[in-house]
């Protein structure tokens, strides 16, 4: 069974006011690097981004990382990643501190963890 965690890109970039809102793109490209040098559970994580902060990250696929680049509400995004990975038959875990996400993704059968969580494994 293969592992994935989802990670509300906008979430995890606003739980620390460390400036990210003067630089959205810059901000998704720092936790984007971060993740590829993760030591986390997971076999798989899935980056989520929406709005400015797709001009940090490119679409698509680096080793474990794939970054996907939400047309539109980055929670539909994040609800449709976990559904398919579920369907999949993957273990599901989901990253954000969004309370009515974590409902919408729990109904999924995924897992949620904090934006600290993550973080700290960082």
């Amino acid at each position: 069974m293969t592992t994935v965690l989802i990670v509300d890109g906008a979430n995890v970039v606003g739980s620390r006011p460390d400036g990210w809102w003067k630089d959205r793109a810059g901000a998704a490209a720092r936790l984007h690097a971060r993740l590829m040098v993760a030591d986390v559970p997971q076999d798989q994580v899935v980056l989520v981004l929406e709005g400015a902060a797709k001009g940090g990250v490119r679409a698509g696929r680096d080793a474990h990382v794939r970054t996907v680049h939400a047309p539109k509400s980055g929670d539909d995004a994040i609800v449709a990643e976990a559904k398919a990975a579920s369907e999949r038959g993957d273990r599901v875990t989901v990253v954000t501190a969004d309370r009515i996400l974590m409902g919408r993704v729990e109904h999924h059968g995924a897992m949620i963890l904090t934006p600290t969580w993550l973080l700290d494994h960082l």
